[in-house]
């Protein structure tokens, strides 16, 4: 958890609705003591993970300047335990192959689905 008792959850997508949407899921309980800190590509997602070193990632993986892909091997060389949730339009099969491969912790399809995203979230932080 963090540095303080406080949950941290860094959300990095190019898309402002989108990460708004995905902040607006986390559950109202773990957002009264959470920190949220927001980034719009995978080279401002490496920066922000170093800086403030959060307890879940949800990461796009379309984004300029620095893929999602990339930026998760760069994360997970950072911290091997990092919890990251990738985000995504793309379903293929060799996505998800992928990103597991490569580390992350789930891949959520988007439009995200409120239930998969909230019983995704609550396996990973309890």
């Amino acid at each position: 958890m963090g540095l303080s008792n406080k949950m941290i959850f860094l959300v990095v997508d190019d898309s402002k609705i989108s990460r708004k949407w995905l902040i607006e899921m986390i559950p109202k309980k773990i957002l009264e003591n959470a920190e949220i800190i927001e980034g719009c590509n995978g080279e401002e997602a490496i920066a922000l993970y170093t800086e403030y070193q959060p307890d879940v990632v949800f990461l796009d993986i379309t984004m300029p300047v620095l893929d999602g892909f990339e930026a998760l091997e760069r994360i997970r060389t950072l911290n091997k335990d990092a919890l990251v949730v990738m985000i995504s339009a793309d379903r293929q099969k060799s996505t998800k192959e992928k990103v597991l491969s490569l580390g992350a912790s789930a891949l959520i399809s988007k439009p995200i689905d409120e239930e998969e995203f909230r019983t995704t979230l609550l396996k990973l932080v309890f």
